[in-house]
This record gives C-alpha cells, structure tokens and sequence, in this order.
C-alpha cells in the first residue's frame, strides 16, 4: 500500500524535529564542557577528570560506585558526563556551568542511597562524584577529624584507630558507606544510645553553595549549619567535608551475636526485648533481626530472631546486665566475644574472626545485590499475638527482613528540635524493612518491591501514625517524589512531614533562603516555599 504525502511530510518533521533536538542537546553538551574548561584552574584541569560516554572508562567510573543492582540495568537512564572532583574548583565549575546550561546536577560521596537518587535521573544529568575527596585528618589531642565527603564510614574508623585504642565515632556498620550522605542524612550505628547519632556529634562542615562559594560554619550561619545535619546536604549543596567530634570508647568492648527460633521461644524473647531495649544501660544496643529459615521440622518455615550487640565493657558486665534485663535470652559467657572496638566494626559488617582492619579500607562492598529498603518507628510494644500475627505474615511472604534497632540513652535526650533529625523520645526502635534478590527481570524486582510493601502494610496498626515516620537515610520513594515543578512544595510535604516532623517548615524556609532557585534538587529534595 502507497505511503501518502501527508504522512510522508508527518515523518519528515519528526525526522527534522529529532536531529534538531540531537543537534541542539550536542550543542548544549558542547557548551557545557567548554563552559567547566574555562572556569577551572590551569593547575587542575577538569579534563582530567572528566568522563563522557565515548570515554573507556566511562561504565566502570559509573558502576563502581552503584550499590543496588536495581539501578544498574541497560534501561536506566546514565549521565551525559560524569566529574569525579579533585579540586574545589571543580565542585565550582559543576555548580556555575549547571546553573547556566540546564543540566541537572547529581551529587555522589558513596552510591548507598538506596532509590539511586544520586546517579540517576528521567531528566538531562551530570553526576559529580566526590569519592577522590576522601581526605581524613585526625586530632586526638582535640578529639576531632576533619573528613571529606567521599571518604567511607570504613576509612574513618581505621584512621581514628591508627591514632587511638580509646576513641570511636558513632556512624555507620556498614564500612563502604560514604560520609558524605551518611552524616546529611542523619547517620546512625551502635553506639547511638551512649552517644547519639553523626550529626549530633559534628561541629563545623564545608560546603559549596549555589554560587559556588565554599561556606564553613561560621559564614554560612547556624541555620544551614543545622540544615546540612540531618536535613540531608544535597538540598542545599555540595558538601565537601564535616569536622566531628570524637567519642571515648573502652579499650575493650564486648560483642555477641545470638539467634532464637520460634521453636526456641522466639516470640517471648522478642516480647521481652521490646520492654527493656530502650531502657537497658546506655553502653548496650541490641539490634534485632528478624528473617525466615527453615524449620527444625520437615517442609516447614520459621521466624528466626537473631540478636546482634555492641556493648562498652567487659563480657563479666555485660552478662551482669543481661541475666537482669534479658534473661529469656539465656547469654552464655560462650556466645560473648571481648575486642578492639575498631574490630567491632568488622565483626558487625560480618567480616571472619581474625580478619585484619585494613579490610576496612577497602571501598568496594563484598557483595551487590538489587533491593528495596523502608522504614517505620516502633512508639509501643507489639503485644504476643501481634508478633505471631507478623510471624505468619512474614512466612507467607518469606523474602523480607525486619530489623530492629533500639532507641532510649542519649537518643531520648537530645531534643526534636537540635537537628532536622526528629525521631528522639518516645520511639522504642526504628524498624528497616530489607528485601534482597539476584534475580535481574524487571518482573522480579516488581514482585521483590510489592512483597515489602505487602509487609510495610501489614504492620501498619503497630506503627507511629500521622505522620507514619520515616528515615531519610532509608530513603523510600514509595513516599512521595517531588517534580519540582509548581507543585513543589505540596509535593515535598507529603514526604518531607513523614521523614521531618514539625522540622520540614524550618528545612523549608532556610532552602528558600540558601537556593531560591532550587538549583540543588532531586526526587525527595526539600523544596522552596510557595511564593
């Protein structure tokens, strides 16, 4: 059948539009390269640090620092170009050539965000990549380290020790981990009940604005300097390095790693952790983990509760304490380990007994997966026939994981209010929803996402309510995603309430003063207030 003339013309201007579009986005590529040559210093040309997809490296620079699998597929959208800064001025030249050519800029310091909100986008984007901005400098007669944003929570811990048996920083468990958006977003490990989170623990910080000035605390003022710890950094700008404060910890710490089924009186067990948790001597956390095995019986499934545990003392205290608090448990001195607190770190990323710390320097994770994470905080005990309900929901599904981390000490003393972080008093534990899986179809990871929804739903009567609270380091998407476009910050709200509490207005006001423009933006991004 003949093609007629009105439908050939049809195809033609299609054909036009798209090789002006092409033209057009080459030519703005063009721009934007020459643009961040011209506004980078001789002495540290960005070209050596820059990678477009024609470039050999291009994949590997992209992919090594992608944690979850799920974002690392031959449809999801890549960046036009990827800068991994050595400099400040290459932080500046990203800032001013972004703001001038339209490209939307994605900030990475580790790739652990877990919906890949810093290296992908549906809209034109650049990734600045802060992993060469990794620098750790460490002052124990001050009890502090100055650490850049693209080092890994693995790297500070192993440099603090180098220096010191006795001191510690409370972050992460995870070592590959990088600074950067761990402390923004909150930070938290296991030593939050004796000492709080990252951000309680920071006293000055770095960060390039969005005219691509680098502020320290004192010029850029308290309000961004609260913004930046909790509040999550990438809203506001790139940070380029936090100064902490260091914690006294014991020469030596105890740990233990015990786990129950429900043919060992899980249920009870787990009961009573709920009671004492939170209440138990600041120097113990207890993280609770709760999967799916097999049973002792044939065919079947069980829950099984594994309970994980930091705790700043000896084995001979912490018995003491256990047999008070916990005795359902039954902690034998057997089950109990007594170590540096640096090979804490390794025993809790579940590294081999006798493994040696410079593991902790390795940025790479032992293991990629494709997940999905979300979160919930826990205000009461869930009571005996709630938790078997959950039992069976849980084999019914037999993929998710619940994990259970407690609150109480020092977390229920720091007010609401200190930090964007809200989730003080009056929260037992925080729950971490986890689904892993290998398999690569997209059908998969559909059927792998709903049955953690199907769990989130589940224990929706068991959860803090209006707002039903979450984690901005367990960054969820399911919450809400801002389109940053008119709608921005009754789009920001849904997620930012939930996520902030009564903090999100203050988040709010100062991003409106800070970037009025929303140059700094992503999917969950704190937005500008209405005009």
């Amino acid at each position: 059948m003949g093609t007629s003339c009105s439908s050939m013309l049809s195809l033609l201007s299609i054909v036009l539009l798209l090789s002006l579009s092409w033209a057009a986005s080459d030519s703005v590529h063009g721009a934007f390269l020459q643009c961040l040559s011209s506004h980078t210093q001789p002495s540290h040309p960005i070209s050596a640090v820059l990678y477009t997809p024609d470039n050999s490296s291009y994949s590997s620079v992209l992919e090594s620092y992608i944690r979850n699998l799920r974002f690392n597929t031959s449809t999801t959208p890549k960046p036009r170009l990827i800068i991994t800064a050595t400099h400040e001025s290459h932080i500046q030249a990203a800032i001013i050539c972004s703001k001038k050519h339209g490209l939307q800029m994605k900030i990475r310091s580790g790739g652990h965000d877990f919906e890949g909100v810093s290296y992908v986008s549906e809209v034109p984007f650049f990734i600045l990549d802060m992993f060469n901005l990794r620098s750790i400098s460490v002052d124990i007669e001050d009890e502090s380290a100055w650490v850049q944003a693209g080092a890994t929570l693995g790297e500070i811990y192993y440099r603090i020790a180098e220096k010191s048996k006795t001191h510690g920083f409370p972050a992460g468990v995870c070592p590959t981990v990088g600074a950067g958006g761990h402390f923004s977003g909150g930070g938290y490990g296991n030593m939050m009940r004796k000492y709080g989170l990252s951000v309680d623990n920071i006293v000055d910080a770095e960060l390039n604005d969005v005219n691509g000035r680098l502020l320290n605390r004192k010029s850029m003022g308290e309000d961004l300097f609260w913004a930046i710890r909790g509040g999550g950094g990438a809203s506001y700008g790139v940070i380029v390095s936090y100064k902490i404060k260091l914690v006294q910890v014991p020469a030596t710490v105890t740990v233990f790693r015990v786990a129950r089924t429900l043919e060992q009186k899980a249920t009870n067990i787990v009961y009573q952790w709920q009671q004492v948790a939170d209440k138990v001597d600041d120097d113990l956390f207890i993280r609770l983990t709760m999967d799916v095995v097999n049973s002792s019986r044939s065919g079947e499934k069980t829950v099984r509760a594994t309970f994980l545990s930091l705790f700043l003392g000896s084995s001979e205290r912490l018995l003491s304490i256990m047999n008070t608090s916990l005795p359902e448990l039954g902690l034998q001195s057997s089950d109990c380990t007594e170590m540096s607190w640096v090979e804490s770190v390794l025993f809790w990323a579940n590294f081999a007994t006798g493994t040696p710390v410079e593991a902790l320097l390795d940025p790479n994770p032992r293991a990629l997966t494709h997940l999905k994470r979300k979160s919930d905080y826990l205000k009461e005990p869930i009571p005996k026939a709630g938790l078997e309900g959950i039992w069976k929901k849980m084999i019914e599904l037999q993929t998710p994981v619940l994990t259970f981390n407690p609150y109480g000490g020092k977390m229920a003393e720091i007010s609401q209010s200190a930090t964007p972080f809200p989730h003080r008093a009056g929260n037992l534990c925080k729950i971490q929803y986890a689904t892993n899986w290998d398999e690569e179809r997209s059908e998969a990871a559909e059927r792998y996402i709903n049955l953690t929804r199907q769990l989130y739903g589940y224990m929706t009567p068991f959860v803090s309510k209006s707002p039903r609270e979450a984690f901005l380091n367990y960054r969820d998407l399911d919450l809400g995603i801002n389109h940053n476009g008119k709608n921005s910050y009754l789009e920001g709200r849904v997620y930012g309430i939930k996520y902030f509490k009564k903090n999100f207005n203050r988040l709010a006001r100062i991003k409106t003063k800070v970037d009025p423009g929303n140059f700094f933006r992503n999917e969950q991004s704190i937005p500008t207030l209405p005009y």
